[in-house]
């Protein structure tokens, strides 16, 4: 089994400010941005050191204050939400956690950029929200 790390999830107030680091301060480019109706959430990803799969930053911005990231933000303030990490196998990883007596926090689904992926729940990994994100 092969597990990479793809992305580092990172909550914002506002993604335009937090953009403006990224892009302006740091250099960085976004190469993609879009608004998950589903998790009521708009996401820029940035790619690191030119890459554009794998190994970004994912800014997450709550268009409603009761959605997941909005509850974050107001419980914990912005910062980083979760890692994200690169499965061969998302559907046989799900069952093995679950078989394992692990709390996953969804189904695999479809998220940002299509990508099908489930969370993992912090008190299952020792405190981190990890996202499992099929390769």
């Amino acid at each position: 089994m092969s597990i990479e790390i793809d992305h580092l999830g990172i909550a914002v107030r506002d993604l335009e400010q937090a953009l403006r680091f990224y892009e302006q301060v740091l250099g960085m480019e976004v190469n993609h941005c879009e608004t998950v109706e589903a998790e009521q959430v708009r996401v820029a990803m940035l790619p690191t050191a030119g890459n554009t799969a794998g190994n970004r930053i994912e800014l997450l911005e709550a268009t409603h204050p009761d959605s997941p990231i909005g509850r974050f933000i107001a419980k914990r303030g912005p910062g980083l939400h979760h890692i994200a990490l690169l499965v061969d196998d998302l559907e046989e990883t799900s069952l093995r956690l679950r078989n394992n007596g692990v709390q996953l926090l969804n189904e695999p689904r479809a998220g940002a950029g299509g990508h099908r992926y489930v969370f993992v729940h912090p008190s299952s990994t020792g405190g981190v929200l990890l996202e499992l994100v099929q390769k």
